[in-house]
């Protein structure tokens, strides 16, 4: 593999990781979260690329494809030699079942089934993060959850333990059980709330934080447009997000424009900007991209490297003012 690069401590978990790790959501293909369809063959490519252009994790989950994308990512490890191999988190709490149907469980046997699922899916022996997918209002009290994924923790199953899209309540409570190692949160130019409240939270906790959909899903790649949102086909979960409709898709796309002469100055993909924005919040520890193909990873691989300057940061404030696109704070 070649050398990491941009590499960032990821809180206070001992890990060397990318500035930039690839997310393996689009692989799983369609379904109730899914993408449309997707080339098996073209999404291990992709994560070839991106590990061979420095990335050292891939995250992913089970409910992405109701497996496939963990099948795939574990297709991807098979070809590489032991020590080539990147490090690899994945999720619980997101089940399916028989008739493909989605619903949540946090109950202790459904996260330890599920750990042992992903550990076969995936031909790893243990799983270097495993977090909390998301939280469930009806089902055991997250003491509880966050307990069991602790004791898998404690017999090795399991390096670190972390959660993702949970609140600052629940985090408090979760704390008090066991300390939580990472968040994994939204954070984008359009939706900038976890600068708010639970990245905070995480810089005064030594949590660390690992941001999903830095893009935007896609608005803010530099490619999107409004012919290809209605384009969107039904099995792809964002052809029925607002964020994708008018008015909010004007805003985002005017915001993507604003962009462009930033990442021309620097001489990047509009992509790369957007996810070196979210780099540069305090308390960020690294951001998760996604890529249906290598030429996509190669739009987002030099955000590992990007700094942004004072002047750029500036200027990307004036951008999201101007264009009203998104929510939370403008500047974190």
């Amino acid at each position: 593999m070649a050398r990491e690069t941009g590499a960032r401590e990821l809180g206070g978990t001992g890990l060397t990781i990318s500035a930039v790790g690839f997310g393996s959501w689009v692989t799983g293909g369609p379904g109730v979260m899914g993408w449309g369809a997707q080339s098996d063959d073209e999404s291990v490519a992709a994560i070839h690329r991106a590990l061979d252009g420095g990335v050292n994790w891939i995250d992913t989950a089970p409910v992405y494809g109701f497996g496939h994308a963990e099948e795939v990512v574990g297709r991807a490890l098979a070809a590489l030699p032991p020590a080539d191999r990147p490090l690899v988190f994945t999720k619980c709490g997101l089940v399916w079942d028989d008739d493909g149907v989605e619903g949540q469980d946090l109950t202790p046997g459904s996260i330890r089934r599920e750990c042992d699922d992903s550990l076969r899916r995936l031909g790893v022996d243990h799983l270097d993060l495993y977090q909390i997918h998301a939280p469930d209002p009806n089902g055991p009290p997250i003491e509880e959850s966050w307990g069991t994924v602790l004791e898998l923790l404690a017999a090795g199953k399991v390096r670190h333990a972390g959660v993702s899209n949970l609140d600052v309540g629940l985090l408090d409570r979760c704390e008090a059980v066991g300390h939580v190692e990472t968040l994994q949160p939204p954070l984008s130019l359009i939706r900038r709330d976890a600068a708010a409240d639970v990245i905070p939270w995480c810089a005064r906790n030594g949590t660390g934080v690992l941001v999903y959909s830095p893009m935007g899903a896609g608005l803010l790649t530099g490619a999107f447009t409004a012919e290809r949102a209605a384009s969107l086909p039904a099995d792809d979960w964002r052809s029925r997000n607002p964020d994708y409709q008018s008015p909010a898709l004007e805003r985002n796309l005017a915001l993507q424009d604003a962009l462009r002469p930033i990442a021309a100055r620097h001489g990047v993909p509009v992509g790369a900007v957007a996810i070196a924005w979210t780099t540069s919040v305090p308390g960020v520890s690294t951001a998760i991209a996604g890529a249906r193909t290598p030429a996509q990873v190669d739009g987002w691989l030099p955000a590992t490297t990007l700094h942004l300057w004072p002047d750029d940061l500036a200027e990307i404030s004036s951008a999201v003012r101007a264009t009203g696109a998104g929510s939370g704070p403008v500047v974190p």
